[in-house]
């Protein structure tokens, strides 16, 4: 095998085609992965996760040959991940990286914390394949838009106020309790009166979710006749086309409508609702699988769950749009301890370094061609995707351009532990 120490390993990896994905050429998942394995693409599948790391669901493998997956290579490498990783994850990678081309939404979702993922796991583990955490980050590689997050109280008093098919579900006491509220009421309280409201949504019976949502389609057609609607009704009409007589939709105007544009991120801790609606990106997340559906979606629902364990937080998310490394680097710092990601665009005739640090990397180049060079020079070209061992100096040059992510482990924590 190559370069055990100090190298870069070439990686062969997974591809997901979910409904939700983008159908053939279109989709940037579908052309890494050709460049990536040599597989053609099916013009007529929709081709939406391209996954680089080693979870069990969609591993990576080491080389040009399916024999040998990153994880048995770790296990029998483990000074590649570093003393500090080795010392905190043991032989865990601590992290899955993917690109997503998202055609259409996810489901309205939230990923469990630790303790809710190892019970979850211990007790279906056909439905949560593993016991860990899953904060997350999304990178824009398009313009991306997703929900994110519960609205503020000012925002959720407008949408009581002008969407009286949400009070048919949630009834007139509550929402006079709502409006009621002036922001000096302690956070619990507030946090609980918008569990109440969001639990009584999601659970609403099918028949009367058809009836309000045939109501609020037609009314929003009829008022967009003679006003412009806004860009959260414009967006539930779209999302009625595409899940009818779902509760998410309704659900959808309680959380925050987002749009990231290339080389803006949003991250999410655990038990926060989301749902990705449409775009492409990078995303980096602890190394889990572990999804909590309750909406926007024909997949298992897991309502009550989902209602019970989310935060309650309101507010609009965090934008990441990066810090400048060097001129041509910028890195993408969440709160997490298990990774961040570095956007690197280099022009023709261009050369950088990625400094030598404690930990593993996985790099991915998304577009042009160059080299990238430690104790000896590879040649990449878009869809290589390459694990970096600890410890390792590398330099990028390029004639054409070149435009790769480096996902690693958050650099906060090696300085924590200088």
């Amino acid at each position: 095998m190559e370069e055990v120490n100090g190298g870069l390993i070439k990686l062969i990896c997974c591809v997901k085609k979910s409904d939700w994905g983008r159908i053939g050429q279109e989709s940037t998942v579908a052309r890494l992965y050709y460049r990536n394995t040599g597989i053609n693409i099916d013009q007529n599948q929709p081709y939406a996760e391209f996954w680089m790391g080693t979870h069990e669901s969609g591993p990576s493998y080491v080389g040009d040959t399916e024999c040998l997956t990153l994880k048995e290579w770790i296990e029998r490498n483990p000074r590649v991940l570093g003393e500090t990783v080795l010392n905190k994850w043991g032989t865990d990678f601590p992290f899955l990286f993917k690109v997503l081309s998202v055609a259409k939404p996810l489901s309205i979702q939230a990923h469990p914390d630790k303790d809710l993922a190892t019970s979850l796991h211990k007790e279906q583990p056909s439905a949560y394949k593993d016991d860990n955490h899953k904060p997350e980050m999304a990178l824009a590689l398009t313009q991306f838009e997703a929900l994110c997050g519960f609205v503020s109280l000012e925002e959720l008093k407008v949408i009581v106020r002008t969407t009286p098919e949400i009070v048919e579900v949630v009834g007139n006491s509550k929402a006079e309790q709502v409006l009621n509220l002036n922001g000096d009421e302690g956070k619990e309280e507030i946090r609980l009166l918008l569990q109440s409201v969001f639990t009584d949504i999601m659970t609403v019976c099918k028949d009367v979710t058809a009836e309000v949502l045939a109501k609020l389609i037609s009314r929003l057609n009829f008022e967009g006749q003679a006003r412009h609607l806004t860009e959260k009704e414009q967006l539930i009409l779209q999302l009625e086309k595409q899940y009818p007589a779902d509760v998410g939709v309704l659900a959808a105007y309680l959380l925050n409508y987002v749009k990231l544009n290339p080389g803006e991120a949003l991250y999410l801790g655990s038990n926060e609702p989301h749902a990705y609606l449409y775009g492409e990106s990078v995303e980096c997340m602890a190394n889990s699988d572990n999804v909590i559906r309750a909406g926007l979606t024909p997949k298992q629902r897991d309502v009550k769950i989902l209602c019970s364990m989310l935060t309650y937080k309101q507010g609009f998310p965090d934008i990441l749009k990066g810090t400048v490394v060097n001129p041509y680097t910028k890195r993408y710092l969440p709160p997490f301890d298990e990774f961040e990601v570095d956007r690197c665009i280099l022009p023709q005739n261009s050369t950088t370094v990625f400094a030598s640090i404690p930990g593993p990397s996985i790099f991915l180049v998304v577009e042009g061609e160059g080299t990238m060079t430690t104790s000896s020079n590879k040649v990449v070209a878009e869809g290589d995707v390459l694990f970096a061992s600890a410890n390792t100096s590398i330099t990028v040059a390029t004639v054409s351009g070149l435009h790769l992510y480096r996902a690693g482990v958050s650099s906060r924590l090696f300085e924590l532990h200088k």
